[in-house]
């Protein structure tokens, strides 16, 4: 596909959850007939080997197979999509920038060197060789809470005074103040917050979510986006029950409990009704949440999430 620019890097995007067997490989039937279920409940993109793809523990034969069916799918389809390219060293993601490119994305999904915090000018001249081994194709930016060197809006913009090529980020969001700051240093970046807070970032200026929210239901996501689009008030008090329900029940497993976030998308899209074959199980040495929490949670989500559960009947959404 062509590359996207910022401006069409916009709403709902799916996550590609990895499905693994017990003996920790990958179920690919399962990934491919994944990919098929997100591309008929008509998300804006698909994105894969972020966190919940488990991008860390793959081989780069395993990264080549995962992307290649995700790429010809989309493809096929006409369904926009990225390829998280990321690996926490430098010279393998440089590798997998490089044939990612090849497949022709919308966008490649990077962190940052991640072992030892990098300084601006070590961050710069990382992202600029990015930008010439993926050219013409722009690079995502994924900065999430628990990077070593976490992006303010001021570094964003020195980002674009040296030239690199990128076209948006996925990072936390912050207060009114804190979009405020990007909208005045880096306006030109499609900027992606959690998805359980789309509705408010939205409002306050932010562009679409590579969605956690997705994960419980791709459909009902989507269409709680195209909501925003037409009642934000509505799309607001539908936020206020996934933000309950997210603090109340999935946050904890993370805080308390010490489970990775990966573990609780997976969760997440196992309590939403199984849209996808993707279970709990995360690839050794991670754990993934036991599936009893999934009969434990599940009516309890659709009881404090009931307005976006609804969302999926909506016309369109059914798949």
């Amino acid at each position: 596909m062509k590359p996207l620019e910022a401006a069409a890097i916009t709403g709902n995007w799916a996550t590609l959850l990895l499905p693994i067997n017990n003996d920790d490989s990958i179920n690919y039937n399962n990934l491919s007939a994944e990919i098929d279920t997100q591309i008929a409940m008509k998300v804006d993109g698909i994105y894969s080997n972020g966190t919940a793809g488990e991008f860390y523990n793959q081989t780069e034969e395993e990264f080549e197979i995962i992307n290649h069916i995700l790429a010809e799918k989309c493809k096929t389809a006409g369904m926009p999509f990225q390829i998280g390219a990321s690996h926490t060293s430098p010279v393998m993601a440089r590798e997998r920038v490089k044939r990612a490119a090849a497949m022709h994305p919308g966008a490649i999904q990077v962190i940052l060197p991640d072992w030892s915090a990098p300084s601006m000018p070590e961050v710069i001249s990382y992202l600029q060789v990015l930008t010439e081994i993926a050219a013409p194709v722009g690079l995502v930016l994924y900065n999430p809470p628990h990077a070593k060197k976490r992006l303010t809006p001021e570094e964003f913009f020195q980002l674009k005074e040296a030239g690199i090529n990128l076209v948006g980020c996925k990072t936390v969001d912050g207060d009114a103040q804190w979009y405020a700051a990007m909208k005045k240093w880096a306006p030109g970046l499609s900027l992606f917050v959690p998805g359980h807070h789309l509705a408010t970032g939205v409002s306050l200026g932010a562009f679409g979510a590579y969605s956690n929210v997705a994960c419980i239901h791709p459909a009902a996501a989507q269409q709680w986006y195209n909501l925003m689009l037409t009642d934000m008030p509505q799309a607001l008090e539908v936020e206020k029950g996934i933000q309950q329900f997210m603090s109340q029940y999935i946050q904890p497993f993370i805080s308390n409990q010490g489970y990775s976030n990966q573990a609780a998308d997976k969760l997440l899209a196992a309590i939403g009704g199984g849209w996808a074959n993707v279970g709990t199980r995360l690839r050794w040495p991670y754990k993934g949440i036991d599936d009893n929490e999934v009969t434990r949670l599940r009516p309890i989500a659709h009881e404090m999430m009931t307005d976006f559960f609804a969302l999926s009947e909506v016309e369109g959404a059914k798949h």
